[in-house]
This record gives C-alpha cells, sequence and structure tokens, in this order.
C-alpha cells in the first residue's frame, strides 16, 4: 500500500483516493517568465515520479498541471519590451516543454494556461464576495483571512495576532513568508491598461492565488485527491489556494497535500533572486547528458534537501552508463541451457524491494539500491554461466518496470555510426544559422542520449563518445 506524507496532516498516510481506482491530482508548474531552473525541475522530475508510480499500482489518472502566464514580473517585462503578454511567454512555453520532454517526463492529462481560465477566476471571485469572503477596496478584490478560521491548517504556522483586517492588505504576487496579511484576488487596471479583462467587479487582472484554484477545480472538481509541489509553495500559495477554494465551495478543497524539498548549490538554497542557479540548458552546454541530470534529481527522496554538485552529476553520468551497458548486455548475451531459479529469485526480490521503497513515500534512494543490488548480482552470474532464456526475460522485465517509474534507462535505440553523428552535427549547425534553435537543441539531445558529447574549438564543432 502506497503511504505519502500529507502536508496538511503532517503524518505518514496510506494512500485512498476519493473514487476507488481513480486520482485526480494537480502539480503547479512554471511562471513561464524565463527558463526554469534545475531546482524547479527537481520538483517536476517529482511530480513525474509520482504520476508514473500511481499508474504502475494500477491507478487511473487524471494529471493536471497549469502554466502560469500572468503575474507582475510577466506583466512588467513584456510591457518593457513593448509586447504582449502572449507574445512575451510563447517562447518561454516552447523552451519549457522542450527541457521537460528532454528530461523524460511525461506529459500530462491537461495542462491549461491561467491566460485561458479568466472566467473561471471571475465566477470563483464573485462566490467569494457574495458569501463574505471577499471585499472590494479601490477597485481591486481581496480575500478576507479573518473569515476563513483555518486559514493556516497546511503551513501550521500561527498567525495569532498578525491576521489583519481591510486596512492592511498585501497586492504583490509574490510576499514575505510571514506575511498573513489579505491577499489580492483581482487587481484593478485602467480602462487603457494591458492586460486587463472586464469582470461584474470592474476590469482588473487576477491574482496569483486564484489561478490555481480555478484551474485545478474545473479539470478535477472541487474536492481532489492529490495536490502537490515544491516546498516554497506551501505558504502562502498553496494556503491561499485552500482559503479561497472552500471558502468558495464549502467543500474539501485536496485530501492530500505532497511537497518536494528545495534543491541547493554549495549548501544554499537555489533560486533566480538569489542568482545561484542552473538551467537545464546550461548543464547540457557543458556536454552532461539529460538522463544523468534527471538521475542525480531523483536520487534523493523527494522530501530530503539535495545538495547539487558537480562531482555528484558526474557520478551519475557513470551510473546511467553503467545501467544502459547492462540493459545492452543483457539483450545479448549468449542463451545457456541450464536451469537455475537464483537469477529468478534476485530478480523477483528486488521486484519486491523497490515496490516496498516507493510505496514508502516514492523512496527513491531505495529504490535504487534495489536496481543496483540486482545489476551487481544478474552480471556476476553472467560473467560466470550465462542466462537462461526465461532469465533473459525476466531480467529485462524487470528492467522495464524500474523504468515506467523512474524514467533512467532511456530509450533504447542503436548507436550511431559515426557518418550519422557527423550528418546530424552538420543539420545543427544548418539549423543555428537560421536561427531554428528548437531544430538544435533537439538534435544536441538526441546525441547526448546517446552518449554523444559536443566541443566547440577554434577549429569548429568537434564530438565524442563518452
Amino acid at each position: 500500500m502506497l503511504r505519502l506524507f500529507n502536508t496538511l496532516s503532517r503524518q505518514l498516510e496510506e494512500f485512498e483516493p476519493i473514487e476507488e481506482g481513480r486520482v485526480r491530482m494537480y502539480i503547479c508548474g512554471p511562471t513561464v517568465w524565463n527558463f526554469a531552473h534545475i531546482g524547479n525541475f527537481r520538483t517536476f522530475i517529482f511530480g513525474d515520479v509520482l504520476r508514473r508510480y500511481l499508474k504502475f499500482k494500477g491507478y487511473e489518472l487524471t494529471h493536471v498541471f497549469n502554466l502560469t502566464d500572468i503575474d507582475d514580473r510577466i506583466i512588467n517585462e513584456s510591457a518593457a519590451r513593448g509586447i504582449s503578454i502572449d507574445e512575451f511567454t510563447a517562447p518561454y512555453i516552447t523552451y519549457f516543454w522542450e527541457d521537460f520532454d528532454a528530461l523524460g517526463n511525461e506529459r500530462p492529462e491537461v495542462t491549461p494556461r491561467a491566460t485561458e481560465h479568466i472566467k473561471e477566476m471571475i465566477e470563483i471571485i464573485a462566490k467569494l464576495i457574495e458569501n463574505g469572503h471577499a471585499y472590494e477596496s479601490d477597485g481591486s478584490i481581496y480575500y478576507r483571512i479573518a473569515a476563513f478560521p483555518e486559514y493556516g491548517k497546511l503551513s501550521k504556522i500561527s498567525f495569532e495576532g498578525n491576521i489583519a483586517g481591510a486596512s492592511d492588505r498585501v497586492d504583490t504576487d509574490k510576499y514575505d513568508k510571514e506575511d498573513a496579511r489579505d491577499f489580492a484576488l483581482w487587481k484593478l487596471v485602467g480602462e487603457d491598461d494591458m492586460p486587463g479583462w472586464d469582470a461584474p467587479f470592474g476590469r482588473g487582472r487576477p491574482g496569483w492565488h486564484i489561478e490555481c484554484s480555478a484551474m485545478s477545480m474545473k479539470y478535477l472538481g472541487e474536492t481532489f485527491d492529490l495536490h502537490a509541489g515544491g516546498m516554497d509553495l506551501q505558504f502562502p500559495h498553496h494556503e491561499n489556494e485552500i482559503a479561497q477554494s472552500e471558502g468558495a465551495s464549502g467543500k474539501l478543497f485536496s485530501k492530500y497535500w505532497v511537497h518536494s524539498e528545495f534543491l541547493k548549490i554549495d549548501d544554499v538554497t537555489m533560486s533566480k533572486s538569489k542568482g545561484n542557479f542552473f538551467t537545464f540548458r546550461d548543464l547540457r552546454e557543458q556536454g552532461y547528458s539529460p538522463l544523468a541530470i534527471r538521475y542525480l534529481l531523483l536520487s534523493v527522496p523527494y522530501r530530503k534537501q539535495l545538495n547539487f554538485t558537480f562531482e555528484g552529476l558526474k557520478a551519475a553520468e557513470s551510473t546511467i552508463e553503467r545501467l544502459r551497458n547492462f540493459r545492452s548486455l543483457v539483450k545479448e548475451v549468449a542463451l545457456n541451457t541450464g536451469e537455475s531459479s537464483s537469477v529468478t529469485d534476485t530478480v523477483e526480490a528486488a521486484l519486491q524491494k523497490f515496490e516496498a521503497a516507493m510505496d514508502d513515500d516514492l523512496n527513491t534512494a531505495a529504490a535504487l539500491a534495489a536496481i543496483h543490488d540486482m545489476v551487481r548480482e544478474v552480471n556476476t552470474v553472467i560473467a560466470s554461466a550465462g542466462l537462461s532464456a526465461d532469465e533473459k526475460i525476466a531480467v529485462l522485465d524487470a528492467v522495464a518496470k524500474f523504468d515506467a517509474v523512474l524514467g533512467i534507462f532511456g530509450k533504447e535505440d542503436q548507436e550511431l555510426l559515426d557518418e550519422d553523428i557527423e550528418a546530424l552535427i552538420a543539420e545543427r549547425q544548418e539549423a543555428r544559422r537560421h536561427r531554428d534553435f528548437a531544430r538544435s537543441d533537439e538534435i544536441r539531445d538526441e546525441l547526448a542520449a546517446k552518449g554523444i558529447i559536443l566541443e566547440d574549438t577554434k577549429d569548429g564543432m568537434r564530438w565524442r563518445r563518452k
């Protein structure tokens, strides 16, 4: 039975969806104002592993993953460039999905954009005004925290003496973690200001928090099973989601809340505001493969902080190579005619340990240990006696099951010949000359996944195998 640490209860709980056999899950996606960094992708890969494991356990899944394409940063940046928010966010949305796919993540069933769900936001805000959970001031609409006695039940922060009234409000999308003032649901904008939308309570644009409530409830209902995201979103974003959603519906918003911990560099939390971050593309430009980056980001259980180092990333490259070589060795091994139960027992034990680890709050470290133990033991058998046909099938079946959850073995494409590599590099250079950076990046990812490292030298582009 899968057990998850529920932030709402602060306990490890058996996961039991509201509807038997079906899971409805919402995970907060990126704000598409820049490239996502690998700290963001640690959360998104955690979400992908959670998604994959729910499917592995046999659940039918509806996974909603939003794109925040309107907030203060996007508005300010698009205005500074003199373009619409759609024009500003479009390339970052493209870049995000390219990176998301390259890292081996499965696309969620629903990927809504905030700007496409203004109608639903307006409807929720209207309900909150009607039932007294929201009020108007100077043309903007604010959530009245004092009207929701359970405020703070997710973050467990004590707000006694800190919750002010209508004279003390927050208008920005970002604010201090200990700030519990009434927050903006709808921000007044002038008739000629952009972006802006007409609503019964005045022309304006939504606050950040109302966006996720509207998108999650539209596709998953007023109450759904699981809401996940990074630890940085627990307060105020997720706390405010609960307040406004339950304030509007009068029902439980999400049964389970699951949060992944921070990624650090030199023991300091990675963030754009601190300037201590790497994007996926930064690491890719240095020759690291998407599989190695994925492996490193999921190698530590999601509720533990991960300290990023290049030594760790290099070790992940070596580990990925060993895993892929193992799968190739098993596929190509000469068959024997002997009968032995040792390999079958090893495989069965590994599968049991793997599932037990993943059932234990997605303990990926223990799950990986089970895989590596199996690889070591099977390699020993292959070196001494080879494998029978049934043993070979059993091992490859186990590898497929492991990979269905973790996605660390990569595609089983045949190795490229030298002339094929040269042709792809020539195509990439041509794409770069025509500023087709999407195709250029796609080719680089393809080559990296096949163990081909590209190097820029004074004499031009060169390549080498890992």
